[in-house]
């Protein structure tokens, strides 16, 4: 079923949809509930996601900050799986990996304490390593030109050097992972009202 929102979600009842979802799933991360938005460069995780957590009451963890640079997409999905996700499932303490982009290596990990909900936002977010752990995941999809030109206009010359680059890793990611399919919300953030419907269809 497709339900019609407004474009701007903070005005509407789509953050508070997503929120109730995230707290009456089962958690699956140990005691923590764990929501992931997924979805390409520019299709708005970020303004979503920031929304969720702040929803919620959560912390929020961007995947971004887990890749080991230009081409460490996929390395972060393993720092998240193997310092985040898997030491909260077991009870033990969590270290977040840092990456520093400007610096080019690896800097100080940020303590988390075991939060009882979590919001995780990023490509790669809803990979399969990371499914397991996922009490809900949310997949938002653009048009790829509106993205690109959301995403430069948003990062600028920094990212434009490097779009190609970052999108053939996400192309190979997404093919590979199915990660829209296996979504139990899918977000068309193209459309005006935004699209707003179940996954897994």
């Amino acid at each position: 079923m497709t339900e019609g929102v407004t474009a701007e979600p903070l005005r509407t009842g789509v953050v508070e949809d997503l929120a109730a979802r995230a707290r009456s799933a089962a958690p699956r991360a140990g005691a923590t509930r764990v929501a992931a938005v997924d979805g390409r460069s520019g299709a708005g995780k970020t303004t979503l996601a920031r929304a969720l957590a702040d929803q919620l009451e959560a912390p929020l963890l961007q995947l971004d900050s887990m890749c080991e640079g230009w081409d460490g997409l996929a390395v972060g999905i393993d720092m998240l799986v193997d310092h985040v996700l898997e030491p909260l499932a077991d009870g033990r303490d969590v270290i977040v990996p840092r990456y520093n982009w400007v610096a080019d290596r690896w800097g100080t990990g940020v303590a988390l304490p075991a939060p009882s909900l979590l919001v995780v936002e990023g490509v790669g977010a809803g990979a399969r390593r990371v499914a397991p752990y996922l009490s809900l995941l949310i997949w938002l999809e653009l048009a790829d030109e509106t993205r690109k030109e959301r995403a430069l206009a948003r990062d600028g010359m920094d990212y434009e050097l490097h779009w190609d680059r970052w999108a053939r890793q996400e192309a190979a990611l997404l093919e590979a992972e199915g990660i829209r399919d296996r979504a139990d919300v899918v977000i068309d953030t193209d459309e005006a009202p935004w699209s707003v419907r179940s996954g897994r269809a």
